[in-house]
């Protein structure tokens, strides 16, 4: 049988996973040397680096028994699979932001909201009884109220220096956001003493609170 195969997050979420992964006693040599290798040898596991979400398509599919994702993904494009655990990592906020000394909930005209984030965008304000025209930005959905593409945009944020030196605010924070880690379905029944394990051993070393 393969080692129990866990998809991590490239980017902003990798460095803090790896880091992890060392307090946790795992040699992380071949993820801190990856040159172009896939599958990295990470301790007795295996680890695959990839972008947000194809963690939850490698994870859903059982191709990877365990992922290391943000929430913001897992509300996005999540469907099957058992979230786990919080980390404590990453964290930022699902924010709704708008240009400095406007109000975007004023007047009674239909708001058009950029964002990366159709599903949470739809689902956040549906909640709030409003109609809103969601734009897909794949890029800087900062640029889109500069544009005048849209009136307001729905994004992640973590210290707010992107919105602010682009002359945008914050105008409500939506929910909080943080790394999770997430199990295939089938691998919790079929290699559960595997998974409480690396669990148990993630738990002892993840930044609490």
């Amino acid at each position: 049988m393969r080692p129990l195969r866990i998809a991590l997050t490239k980017g902003r979420l990798e460095k803090q996973t790896v880091e992890l992964f060392e307090k946790m006693g795992l040699d992380c040599t071949e993820l801190l040397n990856k040159g172009r290798r896939l599958i990295l040898k990470v301790g007795d596991y295996e680890a695959v680096l990839a972008k947000a979400a194809d963690v939850i398509t490698y994870v859903e599919h059982g191709v990877c028994d365990i992922g290391v994702v943000g929430k913001d993904t897992i509300v996005e494009n999540g469907k099957s699979f058992y979230e786990m655990t919080d980390l404590n990592l990453g964290k930022c906020d699902f924010a709704i932001a708008a240009k400095k000394g406007t109000d975007f909930f004023d007047g009674y005209n239909i708001k058009r909201v950029a964002t990366k984030y159709p599903n949470v965008t739809k689902a956040y304000f549906e909640s709030r009884g409003m109609d809103v025209k969601i734009i897909k930005i794949e890029g800087s959905v900062e640029l889109a109220p500069l544009l005048d593409l849209a009136d307001g945009i729905v994004d992640i944020v973590e210290t707010g220096r992107t919105l602010k030196e682009n002359g945008l605010e914050v105008v409500e924070k939506i929910m909080p956001v943080s790394a999770r880690v997430i199990v295939n379905m089938a691998s919790m029944k079929l290699r559960r003493d595997e998974i409480d394990e690396f669990l148990e051993r993630i738990e002892k070393v993840k930044p609490q609170g």
